[in-house]
């Protein structure tokens, strides 16, 4: 028996497609000189935990397989038939319909308790006092309220809108004559501050103010520009003194020592993962044959014997106790029952006959039920078109 499945046929092989590669890099003497002894070493070291972890893949599925799936399932049904079952029956049978029946109860019994006597009292108390205390309001205070504006301050206010018009006419025809001679005496004042104020202050602002402000500017500029030069230097200098002093080192440390070391370090990094890729590969390979011996000879020790006892000893016998013993018990067995279940249906037959003649001893024989198409023509309702009445009255009292 193969401890692993043997791979399908590959399908065959096709020419590869025609790519250019890019040129390969050419390698230098150490690469060359780590290359074969990190690959030796890496196999040597990796083809016993390649075949040991094969090992444990074949057994990990095989207890998955036959163990683990299988007790899973069992689990998984004896948890529903155990849990899920009941439970879903005991909130679907019972606590669903209890609970439904609870919220039914529970919305009665708060419609009892809030609902239908609030309403009951603002339908049948709060609402007609309201209407009543609204009517007694209207009839007090109301109506005698728009009796008084309408007949007592409605031509009161007239008499006293008339009365402030007549007086607002006066007082504005008098403030028109008042705000004439205001205006001509605002205009000479006006005039009186532009001559004495304005006039100076833009003379004051365009000959003195104004040239002494681009004297100040141009001024500020130079000294602004100065400053700026100096601060340039300044910079220029502290910054060369701070690249020769700081970034030139470091850029020579890493050029001509850090660098080289990087690569190196990266050459053997990347050279020992290959080993290890190359050296994996290769055990896999080894992994396999090895494996694949021990599975064709654990089945010619075992499966190969066991195969050939099965099918030249036991299947010949096995066909003989068929034949010989399990066919004719079983034809036996059959004849047994279909006799059993006659015996069985005679007797019931029996019993049933029994049964019917001691009730025709003790009660005499039934009488027979008449079809009710051999029913006597006069039992039976009237052939014609109209019903059945009691002559030409409706009633029995007014019947001849």
């Amino acid at each position: 028996m193969d401890l692993e499945k043997r791979p399908a046929a590959p399908p065959p092989e096709q020419p590869p497609a025609r790519t250019e590669r890019p040129p390969a890099q050419p390698e230098g003497c150490l690469v060359v000189a780590i290359r074969l002894p990190v690959r030796i070493l890496a196999l040597v070291f990796v083809v016993p935990v390649r075949l040991v972890w094969d090992a444990l893949v074949v057994g990990g599925r095989f207890v998955r397989d036959t163990a683990l799936r299988p007790l899973g399932r069992a689990l998984a049904w004896l948890g529903r038939t155990l849990v899920v079952v009941p439970l879903s029956a005991l909130w679907r049978y019972v606590l669903a319909p209890v609970g439904r029946a609870l919220g039914i109860a529970a919305v009665f019994l708060g419609k009892c308790l809030f609902v239908w006597p609030w309403v009951g009292l603002w339908r049948y108390v709060v609402v007609p006092v309201a209407l009543g205390i609204g009517w007694l309001l209207r009839v007090l205070l109301v109506v005698p309220a728009v009796w008084v504006y309408v007949s007592v301050l409605t031509p009161v206010g007239h008499a006293i809108a008339w009365a402030a018009r007549g007086v607002g006419a006066g007082i504005m025809w008098l403030l028109r004559g008042v705000g004439t001679g205001v205006g001509w005496l605002g205009r000479g004042v006006g005039w009186l501050l532009r001559v004495l104020l304005v006039v100076p202050a833009v003379w004051i602002y365009v000959s003195v103010l104004t040239p002494v402000g681009h004297a100040i500017a141009w001024v500020a500029r130079g000294i602004g520009a100065g400053t700026m030069w100096v601060l340039r230097g300044i910079g220029f200098v502290v910054g060369t003194l701070l690249r020769w002093i700081f970034v030139v080192p470091v850029v020579a440390l890493w050029r001509w020592v850090l660098a080289p070391i990087g690569r190196g370090i990266a050459v053997v990094a990347r050279e020992i993962g290959d080993a290890l890729g190359h050296a994996w590969r290769v055990a896999g390979h080894v992994s396999r044959a090895v494996w694949r011996f021990f599975g064709q000879l654990l089945r010619w020790i075992f499966v190969t014997p066991a195969r050939w006892v099965y099918r030249a000893v036991l299947t010949p016998v096995g066909h003989a106790v068929r034949d010989l013993v399990w066919r004719p018990a079983a034809d036996a067995v059959r004849a047994a029952g279909r006799a059993t279940r006659q015996a069985l249906a005679a007797a019931r037959q029996s019993v049933r006959q029994a049964r019917a003649d001691v009730r025709r001893a003790l009660f005499g024989q039934s009488r027979e039920r008449v079809p009710a198409a051999e029913v006597p023509q006069a039992r039976r309702e009237p052939d014609t078109a109209q019903g059945r009445t009691l002559g030409n009255s409706t009633t029995v009292l007014t019947k001849e």
